[in-house]
């Protein structure tokens, strides 16, 4: 797949899936805990599986250092960005009258921060195949929904207009477009700066799945529904592994 091609879908999964929480966010008040945490343990469960059987397989055939190097490297960049500019869900975090917008405003600013090296995990799987990098794009849009509606809530509730709730929703997920850009530049660069991304995107996944989906399913729902969306999410991801 062509680099803008791959670039554009990093943009349009950015847009989509916070984008997606905006809309949701003018139209009903709140969705279904139970429903979400079924929907992002899923999440979860097919993401494990895609780190560990896809993306480190791939890189450890290229070599040990390289995808080890990246993994370390993902999972260190998600921890100092959680630390420098950290993001919240609406759903794990009350809201404060008087600091609505405001607040919408900083998650936006997080979560657009944090969507830059979720691109470059799409970028990488792109490049290592086609259907991986479509799979990555997908799960991470889901993923995204409930970060547009943490966003959308709080300027909901301070009274912004929704054309300027869906803007801002919008605008947080365009750095995915250029973390795609730059993951798959990387992944053709040679077989070291391939492994080096392959291992950067599983860090970055894996980060994803053991700081917010997993904590956030156990927040939402009851542990026995979270641990069925999660063993359903895995079956799943094993099945699409081994028939596909």
């Amino acid at each position: 797949m062509e680099w803008l091609e791959i670039t554009v879908i990093g943009f349009a999964t950015g847009a989509l899936g916070t984008g997606t929480g905006g809309v949701l966010a003018t139209l009903v008040r709140k969705p279904s805990p139970k429903i979400l945490g079924l929907m992002l343990g899923f999440a979860a469960g097919i993401m494990l599986t895609i780190v560990f059987l896809e993306l480190l397989e791939e890189g450890l055939e290229i070599g040990f250092a390289a995808p080890t190097a990246g993994l370390l490297f993902g999972i260190v960049a998600f921890l100092l960005l959680d630390r420098y500019f950290p993001h919240s869900h609406f759903f794990t975090e009350e809201i404060r009258e008087a600091t609505y917008t405001r607040k919408g405003l900083l998650i936006a600013i997080g979560i657009a921060l944090h969507n830059f090296p979720e691109g470059m995990a799409i970028g990488a799987g792109f490049i290592a195949s086609p259907a991986l990098g479509i799979t990555l794009a997908i799960l991470i849009a889901l993923h995204n929904i409930p970060e547009g509606l943490a966003i959308a809530v709080p300027l909901k509730a301070g009274g912004s207009h929704p054309r300027r709730i869906l803007l801002v929703t919008l605008l947080a997920g365009l750095p995915m477009g250029v973390g795609a850009a730059i993951g798959s530049l990387l992944g053709i660069i040679s077989p070291t700066t391939m492994g080096l991304a392959l291992g950067f995107a599983a860090g970055a996944m894996l980060y994803i799945v053991c700081d917010e989906l997993i904590p956030e399913v156990y927040q939402l729902t009851t542990p026995h529904v979270a641990i069925a969306g999660i063993t359903v999410g895995v079956v799943l991801g094993m099945s699409l592994m081994h028939f596909i």
